[in-house]
């Protein structure tokens, strides 16, 4: 009786794994492969240093027959992307790693675009009181200043040259 017992509970581990070896395959397969083209506008030609997708050279030909043999073989996106990077190394992305020092590709512009909206925003509001006393002055819209009698007959001498 305790072998029969030991027989099902050995049979009842076993049964996950062999069910889950199984339905692997079977996911695999339902598993939609990455067409070429998809990978080719994220990775580039390692000679070119342009996108593969673009890249007419005998370099960028062997690129793409390693991914086809990759994406046949039923390797995922993501696996064939690691494939290419242990192959060629880490400049066949065509964006930097998000880690380490290539994080700054990301975070410097928004750095500086940070720094500019708000510079925007102190420097603003002071131009913009700056403006109407500025405007008022330069387009005559003020009060007519006083001229002198010298000053007035001078304009009038003027005046009447031009008439």
């Amino acid at each position: 009786m305790s072998r029969l017992a030991a027989a099902l509970a050995a049979a009842a581990l076993a049964a996950p794994g062999a069910l889950g070896a199984l339905a692997a395959p079977a996911a695999q397969a339902a598993a939609p492969l990455t067409p070429l083209p998809v990978i080719e506008r994220q990775v580039m030609c390692v000679t070119c240093k342009i996108p593969l997708n673009v890249a007419e050279s005998t370099q960028a030909d062997r690129e793409r027959a390693y991914i086809r043999g990759l994406i046949a073989a039923g390797d995922s996106e993501a696996q064939v992307k690691r494939a290419l990077v242990a192959q060629y190394g880490q400049t066949v992305l065509g964006l930097p790693a998000s880690n380490g020092f290539d994080v700054t590709v990301y975070v410097v512009p928004l750095v500086l675009l940070a720094v500019l909206v708000s510079l925007l925003a102190l420097l603003l509001p002071r131009w913009r009181r700056r403006a109407p006393a500025s405007a008022g002055a330069g387009t005559g819209a003020a009060a007519p200043a006083q001229l002198s009698a010298a000053e007035r007959a001078r304009l009038e001498a003027d005046l009447a040259r031009f008439d």
